[in-house]
């Protein structure tokens, strides 16, 4: 799957040492670990079912809901977030996402989205 990045300064975050100051080593490793793992999938329905230690899911509700955007655990109760980076987002006939469709992703970042 290709990943990007919201911003030169999210992409920045994420590929250097600053990754770990920000976040601490154990939660760089997790956020390295589902980069990895979102690098080698060839689609999102990879992550299906929403079980194992990504936990990839659709977040719903309020603003997220209308963005169409993913999480994965991280460690509780940090996620890293993000959206499919499609022109047309694909959907299937009863309008949910098609996630075997969907091979191109934007990392927005890692938030508690419990909080």
């Amino acid at each position: 799957m290709h990943v990007s990045y919201k911003s030169k300064k999210t992409e920045r975050l994420f590929s250097d040492g600053s990754l770990q100051q920000k976040h601490g080593p154990r939660r760089a490793k997790l956020i390295r670990i589902r980069l990895a793992s979102l690098e080698a999938a060839e689609c999102l329905s990879d992550f299906r079912p929403k079980t194992g230690p990504e936990r990839c899911h659709e977040l719903t509700g309020g603003k997220r809901g209308q963005e169409r955007q993913f999480s994965m655990d991280l460690d509780h109760p940090f996620r890293l977030i993000f959206v499919p980076d499609h022109d047309h987002v694909p959907l299937k006939d009863d309008g949910g996402l098609d996630w075997g469709a969907i091979t191109r992703i934007t990392i927005l970042g890692v938030e508690d989205t419990h909080g």
